[in-house]
């Protein structure tokens, strides 16, 4: 099967999420499974300085390369793309980002053409490709090359949709037929997500969890009529993890490796943090890590009204991330409220993210939402114990069994099962049956792939 997998940012390339986790390992997962991927997205700044080898193809094309024989494709336009962020910067996001995704869509479209590349499934990713059914429709149904390409588009977060002003509308190059309540129209505004779940073949998203959830108000941020009347297209599969780059025994980031057998070597690793991060080195003391965007959504409202309460408790807290200027500012004020508890850095660190994952004692996640999350599958890996909130791909993943759970959304709730976490932390006996617990969890991306490759056979037969 020919598959061309299209996101808007793809590990090693760019990245700002999760959507480059999965858009980086899933090729390579379905690659093993004999199937022919290629890759296609921006060619950001970001792509330029990331170390690796790019090659120009032709005017507006440059090429690289993932595992054995993925090919990766970037859509060139320096005016759209050569910039600082992905999506915006530090106060927002860039106001013409309809223009550029616009840019990004269409170019996907024409580029099978020039490279001769015909798939049997699209497989889109977001609001960001999510005009590419629109354009299939509107612009090449009756283009004998593209006939019978059926479009796959994966929900990886409902709360992000591509929502811009109905002045905007005409930059998208469309018909006005296209704007209205079976189109791009939504509450009177451009929706350019909506218009990939109505155009495309087949819908999924990254949970089973989730897939339910986005069909109530609380979890579909309005869309929830609209993946109503499509749950006949609707599916969740699970994502998975690349064993291959997060690995305690093969870490090259980490101080000491360390396996189900060596468990014990982890102490060396949380050593290696405290001193990193400048915090008091101490083996008893409980070290939190934080691996997140600094977002409502990823809970930092909570945290931010409980962190005086979490640090009292004796605690260390280390957190990696950027996201909202108001969760930067309530973090850097606690942090110099408590500088031998908390070690702040806003910033995209990929070294330390290793690091933090194999040297903390407990991963917090306390999401509101979360599609599916691989910052618990990561820790689990490395036996840092997770703490989640009951949603999405938490709930899917998480349990008493190898870590702890909050089903009530409130910071009391989140200090009640951290204290429920830290006295079983106290406790050396059941807190090594949690470690082995978390280790022995499996979700690589070889189940997940068989999954997709049977949503692809669906897109087809439909």
């Amino acid at each position: 099967m020919k598959i061309a997998m299209c996101a808007s940012e793809v590990v090693p390339f760019a990245k700002t999420g999760g959507l480059a986790d999965v858009a980086g390992s899933l090729p390579l997962a379905l690659e093993e499974l004999g199937q022919e991927v290629i890759v296609i997205m921006p060619l950001y700044r970001e792509v330029r300085e990331c170390g690796v080898e790019i090659r120009k193809v032709k005017e507006g094309i440059w090429s690289s390369n993932l595992g054995k024989n993925v090919k990766v494709y970037f859509i060139e336009n320096d005016r759209y793309f050569d910039r600082e962020g992905l999506y915006g910067e530090r106060m927002g996001d860039y106001p013409d980002n309809i223009k550029r995704f616009a840019f990004y869509s269409a170019g996907i479209i024409k580029l099978l053409k020039e490279i001769d590349f015909k798939p049997d499934v699209m497989h889109l990713h977001d609001w960001q490709a999510s005009l590419v059914p629109v354009y299939m429709n509107a612009f090449y149904s009756k283009d004998a090359f593209y006939k019978k390409i059926k479009t796959v588009l994966t929900i990886h977060n409902a709360g992000y949709q591509g929502i811009f002003s109905r002045e905007e509308f005409p930059e998208l190059g469309l018909d006005e037929s296209y704007f209205n309540i079976d189109g791009l129209e939504f509450y009177g505004q451009v929706n350019l997500l909506k218009g990939g779940i109505k155009y495309c073949d087949i819908i999924n998203t990254v949970s089973k969890t989730y897939s339910q959830e986005i069909q109530t108000p609380a979890f579909s941020f309005g869309l929830d009529g609209v993946i109503r009347d499509s749950r006949d297209k609707l599916t969740g599969i699970l994502n998975g993890l690349d064993y291959a780059i997060w690995n305690p025994k093969t870490d090259k980031y980490i101080a000491r490796n360390f396996d189900l057998d060596s468990i014990g070597d982890k102490a060396a690793d949380k050593e290696a943090l405290q001193r990193v991060c400048n915090l008091p080195v101490s083996k008893d003391i409980p070290l939190l890590g934080i691996v997140s965007r600094l977002a409502q959504q990823k809970g930092f409202n909570l945290l931010a009204e409980g962190i005086d309460k979490i640090c009292g408790m004796g605690v260390q807290l280390v957190i990696l991330g950027m996201g909202d200027y108001r969760y930067h500012t309530i973090m850097e004020q606690a942090a110099k409220r408590w500088p031998r508890n908390i070690s702040l850095n806003p910033r995209f660190d990929n070294p330390l993210a290793h690091k933090i994952y194999a040297g903390s004692d407990i991963f917090l996640m306390p999401s509101h939402y979360e599609p599916c999350g691989l910052g618990q599958m990561i820790s689990l890996k490395y036996a840092t114990i997770p703490l989640v909130f009951k949603t999405g791909g938490l709930a899917d993943t998480v349990n008493k069994d190898n870590g702890f759970v909050f089903d009530k959304y409130s910071s009391a709730e989140l200090i009640k099962t951290l204290e429920k976490a830290l006295a079983a932390y106290k406790d050396k006996f059941k807190w090594a049956g949690l470690m082995k617990n978390a280790m022995k969890s499996n979700f690589s991306w070889e189940s997940s792939a068989r999954q997709y490759l049977e949503l692809y056979e669906k897109a087809i037969a439909a």
